[in-house]
């Protein structure tokens, strides 16, 4: 903490007495300068006690005197007396309080060396503490960053090390790691954070000052520090270690993030050269666990940022027991449960997904082709998504006389069509929904929300209506056609 007027007025051995602005005695002391020059300001910098005799002031240029100090921003004045003046001159101390620059007199006894001693044994104790604060914050600093802390931790340390509340945020202005109570800042910095292009932007939200300092990575990301007080020399060094531990880190991050991204890639290319095996086996070995077969194969088509995009949302957790993904020349491929995935890619603009019907860890060559085709189909409707069933199912329909198959459709369908116009059941949607499911109770009843033994039930009525057997797969392509030519 640096010295201030009332500190070294509080120093009895000096005798110092407070003659004008009292209530201004909370200045810091930068540094001591004597001088008798009417208008020393060429050699100030601010901050400092000016020592004077007043040996070319008096009554008339006093008032001008102490204007010219307060324009150089000067802490005080210590005016000595019973050398040149008995007593400082009146027309000073009226100014001076006028004005708000606090004047202290400095009795014969005390020689102008003493008051220097004193501030430079302050300032120099106030140098050493700030440097051990310094050393002992980039320490810790440093033990959070190369332990289990991380980015995050690192954020949490430098909050309590300068008192106040810090963000995270990557390129886009999002919050990537944050303090307690730091996240409601985000939104308030948002201009700021635009204006920033590279170092650093000090402003201000409501009673905090804010510092916002660019990282040293091409990820881009911003520090943001919230403190009541401006940041002393201490506290910039203290953020300056973390700005270069968060670049490192989140270089690391990058990297790190690249590789697995490579070797996912390669295990698709694995799975997709037929060696299943030793690709399900090193995805075992290193997320510990693959998604569990039949699988469900998404390919996702679109301009090469957009695919990164979506590579970057889809983080390295998202490998894994339930969905993986990877890259596979211009398609992002996942399989697995692919719906998040689906989601994620329809939020990006830009990108069509192609979805497989369910194959096994064999059949993965196939369920790959399935789902390029389908995405390409996606891309040239512009839509969202197409499943691999659907689009070979229009294509074959293509081929087929549209009014003979209206009305196989209509043939096949009635009895179910009827039965449900009665109100006693949902047999269309539920075969529907059974179908598009590959026969997989769990999954069609989960999605109609009703019970696997209700869903049975209602395939059986399905099957005692029509006179069709449903465990023949012409059957249920039959019924599967007839559905699409009825639009379901």
């Amino acid at each position: 903490m640096a010295l201030t007027l009332a500190a070294l007025v509080a120093e009895r051995p000096l005798g110092l007495r407070v003659r004008a602005a009292e209530t201004a005695l909370d200045r810091a002391i930068g540094w001591v300068h004597p001088t008798e020059l009417t208008d020393p300001q060429a050699f100030l910098e601010g901050g400092e006690l000016l020592l004077t005799t007043g040996l070319a002031l008096d009554e008339t240029t006093s008032p001008g005197y102490i204007r010219r100090l307060v324009d150089a921003g000067v802490a005080g004045l210590g005016f000595g007396v019973g050398l040149s003046h008995a007593s400082i001159p009146q027309s000073l101390v009226d100014t001076a309080e006028e004005i708000g620059l606090p004047v202290l007199e400095v009795p014969k006894k005390t020689p102008f060396i003493a008051i220097t001693r004193a501030v430079s044994r302050a300032v120099a104790a106030d140098e050493y503490a700030s440097l051990v604060r310094t050393g002992r914050g980039q320490q810790e600093l440093t033990r959070t960053a190369v332990g289990k802390g991380g980015p995050g931790g690192v954020v949490r340390k430098l909050a309590k090390l300068v008192d106040g509340w810090v963000l995270l945020l990557d390129s886009s202005g999002a919050i990537t790691e944050a303090s307690p109570s730091a996240r409601p800042f985000a939104d308030e910095l948002q201009d700021d954070f635009a204006r920033l292009r590279a170092g650093t932007l000090v402003t201000a939200v409501g009673e905090y000052e804010v510092v916002l300092q660019t990282l040293d990575t091409r990820a881009r990301g911003v520090l943001a520090v919230g403190t009541r007080e401006p940041l002393d020399a201490a506290g910039q060094h203290i953020v300056n270690t973390a700005v270069s531990l968060l670049s490192l880190a989140l270089e690391q991050n990058r990297e790190h993030s690249g590789a697995f991204r490579r070797l996912r890639s390669g295990l698709c290319d694995l799975l997709a050269a037929g060696h299943g095996e030793l690709a399900t086996r090193t995805m075992k070995s290193i997320w510990g666990g693959v998604p569990e077969a039949p699988w469900s194969v998404l390919a996702v088509v679109g301009p090469a940022g957009a695919r990164r995009s979506l590579a970057d949302a889809l983080d390295a957790e998202t490998a894994g027991e339930t969905v993986f993904f990877g890259e596979s020349g211009a398609f992002v491929v996942a399989f697995g449960d692919v719906e998040a995935v689906a989601r994620q890619a329809s939020r990006i603009g830009g990108l069509h997904a192609g979805l497989s019907e369910p194959v096994s860890t064999v059949d993965f060559p196939a369920g790959l082709r399935q789902a390029k085709q389908a995405a390409e189909a996606a891309k040239a409707e512009r839509s969202p998504l197409v499943r691999f069933a659907e689009h070979a199912g229009r294509g074959f329909l293509e081929l087929v006389d549209s009014q003979a198959a209206q009305a196989f459709s209509d043939s096949l369908l009635a009895p179910l069509r009827q039965h449900d116009e009665t109100g006693r059941g949902e047999l269309v949607a539920s075969l529907t929904c059974w179908l598009e499911h590959h026969g997989h109770w769990d999954l069609a009843s989960a999605r109609l929300g009703v019970h696997r033994h209700t869903l049975r039930n209602r395939m059986r009525k399905v099957a005692e209506l029509t006179g069709r057997d449903l465990d023949s797969p012409g059957v249920r392509a039959e019924f599967w056609l007839a559905l699409q030519v009825s639009g379901g």
